[in-house]
């Protein structure tokens, strides 16, 4: 309906401006006096003519490739199925980062559909799903031009939307003061209708790489895959794989390693606890082996800089179809893009003098290794050469220190809030409170001697703990948050932040749910506002 009454506006003032041209030639005709004598057209006069002619015609194939360019609806999916991508964009940024995100969900075999914010109507938000949003900031905190008409007819009223769960991302300039502040101001009247955020709203500041590299990996994460190509490649550096230790033999659960890297020599890497190290993966070295004796390709043979072709498809995407020996080796690797980054949550501080993570191995349907987790848990090699970025996580760095802090997670979010546990403890910061979750308390109690020690020291002034498999009862982490809600309440109007990492899946909502129903929807959104509830979940 917005379209119709967009494209009849658009008709009636094309029509409104051909008037006001024909009442100027009138006028322009009424005052002329003199007889109109016509010069006799010399080649200058004639060339003139075409040239006005032809920036004429130019400017209205401009205004037409713009028009089709920033069509107002792309649909390529129906239903409340599919995943609504909405863009609100002024210089095309917004719009070029929704399309990839579309692209991104369409190739994975998401249904969705991509719809611009001035076709974005009530009906729309009403029957979608699961959504996400890519809009930019325009001045001052303003919306973008596209974006006018949805903040006059939906932004400034009600629109329940409970069954609607969102992932937003915000483009804005650290320089201006309201930095990314339609995206935020989106973000709270979602919350205010009921929506339920996916993960925390991530804002970028003057598109920077990384932190679109975050987005593509969530949005990778609802999709299903997050095997497609990075948007922009990370400029790795080589780390030394220097310890690899399991931690959970026998566990229900599969397996989890807990992995140390060392900076390359030379370099002093820092890092705050809530950082990301983003991995560039490879494939193993009997796979790659397999594949070039398929393709009756040397491992010892170079490329074009000297690199060995057996190093250079270790990096890369592979074709589902090997091809057959004989074909031009130099260009099918060029064809090849490399392969997606995976991310993970560090675990330690630059104190500790390495990058840690903890990792869990994941085994695909034929029983084959996940690429990530395989190359790091299996393939790579102790002492080996891993490629590493670190990525900042401002979303996820600690609180004041002055601020009580509670810590929600299960699996290997522990990682990130063992971080967090060990920047607090070097400064001597009590009032924290941990509660995580997992399946069996002998096999998948992650730095459980740390945490034993934190609590006698009195860093850790309560540990609540919900081991799923150790009793007939399920039990979770969420369940501990409910039975503790008093606690909470007196905490949080303590000035404590709780932060929050793990599942996407299951643990970030349900905890969500259980913090609404014990302070309540204002409460939790203001603390959202406030900084003091923060998430990293995947």
């Amino acid at each position: 309906m917005s379209a119709t009454l967009a494209r009849l506006r658009a008709a009636s003032g094309q029509v409104g401006v051909l008037l006001a041209l024909a009442t100027v030639g009138l006028l322009a005709a009424c005052w002329q006096r003199a007889p109109l004598a016509w010069p006799a057209a010399d080649t200058a006069r004639l060339a003139a003519a075409a040239a006005i002619v032809a920036a004429f015609v130019a400017f209205c194939l401009l205004l037409a490739w713009r028009r089709r360019r920033l069509a107002p609806v792309v649909i390529s999916a129906t239903g409340a199925d599919a995943v609504l991508v909405a863009y609100a964009s002024q210089t095309g940024t917004a719009e070029d980062l929704a399309l990839r995100t579309w692209r991104t969900l369409d190739a994975a075999g998401c249904a969705a559909r991509l719809v611009a914010f001035d076709a974005l109507d009530a009906d729309v938000l009403r029957m979608s799903r699961r959504a996400l949003f890519v809009v930019s900031t325009y001045g001052e905190g303003d919306a973008p031009d596209m974006a006018a008409g949805f903040v006059r007819r939906l932004l400034a009223q009600s629109l329940p939307l409970p069954d609607l769960h969102y992932g937003l991302l915000a483009l804005g300039d650290s320089e201006y003061a309201n930095f990314c502040g339609f995206g935020r101001r989106l973000d709270v009247w979602l919350r205010q209708q009921g929506a339920q955020a996916l993960f925390d709203c991530i804002e970028v500041d003057n598109v920077d790489p990384g932190t679109l590299r975050h987005w593509q990996h969530q949005v990778g994460v609802i999709a299903g895959s997050t095997d497609a190509p990075d948007w922009s490649a990370p400029r790795y550096a080589r780390w030394r794989l220097v310890d690899r230790r399991l931690l959970n033999p026998g566990s229900l659960g599969g397996p989890c390693y807990r992995l140390r890297l060392q900076a390359p020599s030379g370099e002093a890497p820092a890092w705050q606890a809530g950082d990301v190290a983003e991995i560039g993966p490879r494939h193993g070295a009997d796979a790659v082996a397999a594949l070039l004796a398929h393709c009756d390709i040397d491992a010892e043979r170079r490329d074009a800089d000297g690199e060995r072709i057996a190093d250079v498809l270790a990096r890369r995407q592979w074709p589902e179809r090997w091809p057959e020996p004989g074909i031009d080796v130099d260009a099918w690797l060029a064809a090849l893009p490399p392969l997606a980054h995976r991310e993970y949550s560090i675990a330690s501080i630059p104190a500790d003098g390495a990058v840690e993570l903890l990792v869990r191995q994941w085994r695909r349907a034929d029983d084959s290794l996940g690429l990530g987790s395989g190359w790091l848990t299996a393939h790579a090699a102790i002492g080996g050469d891993v490629d590493l970025r670190l990525r900042r996580n401002r979303q996820f760095h600690a609180p004041d220190l002055a601020a009580p802090l509670i810590l929600v997670g299960n699996g290997t979010g522990i990682a990130g809030l063992r971080a967090l546990l060990k920047e607090r403890a070097a400064t001597g910061t009590a009032r924290n409170w941990l509660l995580f979750g997992e399946r069996q308390r002998e096999r998948d109690f992650f730095f459980a001697d740390e945490i034993e020690a934190w609590q006698r020291d009195g860093l850790l002034e309560r540990v609540d703990l919900a081991f799923s498999r150790d009793q007939a009862e399920r039990v979770y982490v969420q369940q501990r948050l409910r039975e503790a809600a008093g606690t909470v309440r007196e905490w949080v109007a303590a000035g404590a932040c709780i932060y929050v990492c793990g599942s996407l899946q299951g643990m970030a909502p349900d905890v969500d749910h259980e913090l609404r129903a014990a302070l309540g929807a204002g409460a939790v959104d203001a603390l959202i506002d406030a900084g003091r509830y923060r998430r990293d979940v995947y």
